[in-house]
């Protein structure tokens, strides 16, 4: 073997340790996001049964009819035998019935997905061009008050409540100014209030570490280097700075993604959308455990695959940066 070859081996065992370290990780947080949703929604002092039985219109509720629905979702047996066999049940990609509606959660999430994913796909791309617009634009900027007060936007902007921002969006643009429908999922219209609502927050997030990123980018040796033989602000700005300093988003893309995926739940609300939003807060109204335990399972499942697949990409946009070595 070859010294190149002798040294490549090592590596690549590494990199195998790591990326099995992280799958057993990710494993973990599935695990502990899971049981902590089972064992929140298990101390709470009423039970969903009896919540689903008062929402009809009968006055009172049949002890009987009580007790054969507690033996049919396992609610009858001590808090541990309830645990390991929906645990059983998840670990055979089963996630059981909803208690309210008896359909099957994987269903539900299935059918709820495509319009939250859209909705988040949405905010992301809006984010990633205002706040990364701004940054962008922010670091080419003389030193002055005009550079000051655009460097305090994404402050102001993380610091807005996503609930009174959907609020006000929608008393300006579909109460005041009939522009945009106030409610529903129909047709690319209804998007966009809700998608400026998710993404302003996430933008200013995007707008920080950018900010951060690029000052630190455009102080390298490399960008003097080229300054002295001719290259232009804008070339250096999007051939060169703009690529380097996007790396540490990367850092922080299940975050924001995650970020998203929680924000979808008042956004939804706000301007009732169906989604997964929508889903997790009737389920958490109607203490339906099945329903609200699938739709964290499915959201921190998101959030370790994108982690994961950061990991991966990391050595590939930088070479320099070895898997699971991140700043």
């Amino acid at each position: 073997m070859t010294e190149a070859t002798l040294t490549a081996v090592p590596a690549a065992r590494r990199r195998t340790k790591l990326l099995f370290r992280r799958l057993l990780q990710g494993i973990i947080v599935l695990w502990a996001a899971w049981s902590l949703t089972f064992l929140i929604l298990y101390i709470l002092p009423s039970d969903p049964i009896t919540i689903m039985l008062n929402q009809g219109e009968q006055s009172t509720v049949d002890p009987a009819q009580v007790a054969a629905l507690k033996a049919q979702y396992h609610l009858d047996l001590p808090l541990w035998q309830q645990y390991g066999l929906a645990l059983w049940d998840v670990l055979h990609l089963h996630l059981g019935q909803s208690i309210v509606s008896g359909d099957n959660v994987t269903y539900l999430i299935w059918q709820s997905s495509p319009a939250t994913l859209l909705l988040a796909l949405s905010a992301l791309v809006l984010a990633l061009i205002i706040g990364g617009g701004l940054a962008a634009g922010v670091s080419v900027l003389p030193p002055g008050r005009l550079k000051s007060g655009l460097l305090s936007l994404p402050s102001f902007g993380a610091a807005l409540p996503t609930f009174w921002l959907g609020l006000l969006l929608l008393q300006v643009f579909s109460f005041n100014h009939p522009w945009f429908p106030a409610m529903g999922n129909s047709g690319w219209r209804s998007l966009v209030l809700p998608s400026v609502a998710l993404a302003i927050p996430t933008a200013a997030t995007i707008a920080q570490v950018m900010n951060r990123s690029l000052s630190e980018v455009w102080r390298r040796p490399f960008i003097d280097a080229m300054r002295l033989k001719g290259a232009s602000t804008g070339y250096l700005l999007w051939r060169h700075v703009v690529p380097n300093a996007a790396i540490p988003l990367l850092t922080l893309s299940g975050m924001i993604f995650g970020h998203l995926l929680a924000g979808s739940v008042i956004t939804e609300t706000i301007f009732s959308r169906e989604g997964l939003g929508r889903l997790a807060q009737s389920a958490v109204l109607t203490q339906d455990i099945p329903v609200v335990q699938g739709v964290v399972l499915t959201a921190a499942t998101v959030f370790v695959v994108i982690n994961l697949l950061t990991d991966l990409l990391y050595p590939l946009l930088d070479p320099r940066i070895v898997m699971g070595e991140r700043s």
